[in-house]
């Protein structure tokens, strides 16, 4: 009765508000804004209207600009390990899985260009932040526990040396990634390349090749 009442009078029913969504919401705008602005330049008024929340609302889930920029810079870690971690490694040999791996990453680097945004900031600010964090160093852990996985089946197919470090390694699949996608401004205009969909293929392929030599068992 009395929600045909409420029809009656025309009156709204009050919506219940999603914490889950309204948190996402800010904090992909917080990711948006920081890469765009940097630490010093982004403004709380933007990622409000960004995310369509209001600043109390904002000031209420997270606290201060520093602590929303801590949560946004953690969130880029989460998101590229979330994403890796429904890679299929499995069903695919121990070279197949680093070509993938290399493929995915180069991908991420360019499909979420506030990735590479964000951690350029953080290095630019020395780091502050990211040593504040908590559970850093276990966000990372997970996608390390699989590159260990892939490294060890390759030792034990004798395909791949066995005296390599996973996280030497990553930092060389990070590295070749990101280069090209940090740098594209820059190497467009000094070399007149065209870095298309195509050549990106190419450069995530060519990195592959690469990495998966470095790996092989000279035996």
């Amino acid at each position: 009765m009395a929600g045909r009442k409420e029809e009656l009078s025309g009156k709204p029913k009050p919506r219940k508000r999603d914490a889950s969504r309204s948190r996402g919401l800010i904090l992909q705008a917080a990711l948006e804004e920081f890469s765009e602005h940097g630490h010093s330049g982004a403004r709380v008024d933007r990622i409000s209207r960004r995310a369509g929340v209001s600043k109390p609302l904002i000031y209420d889930y997270f606290g201060d600009k520093d602590a929303i920029y801590a949560a946004a810079l953690k969130e880029s870690y989460v998101q590229i390990r979330q994403a890796e971690s429904e890679l299929d490694f499995d069903s695919v040999d121990p070279e197949e899985a680093i070509r993938k791996l290399v493929r995915f990453t180069l991908g991420h680097f360019r499909e979420k260009p506030w990735f590479i945004a964000m951690l350029n900031t953080e290095n630019l600010r020395g780091g502050s932040t990211i040593r504040t964090l908590e559970d850093a160093a276990g966000v990372q852990s997970v996608l390390l526990q699989r590159l260990t996985e892939i490294l060890r089946r390759g030792a034990d197919q004798g395909v791949f040396r066995d005296n390599v470090d996973p996280r030497d390694f990553y930092v060389s699949i990070a590295s070749l990634c990101w280069f090209p996608v940090s740098n594209r401004f820059t190497l467009a205009s000094v070399f007149g390349l065209e870095m298309d969909d195509e050549w990106y293929a190419q450069r995530a392929e060519t990195a592959a090749e690469m990495l998966v030599a470095h790996l092989k068992n000279p035996a």
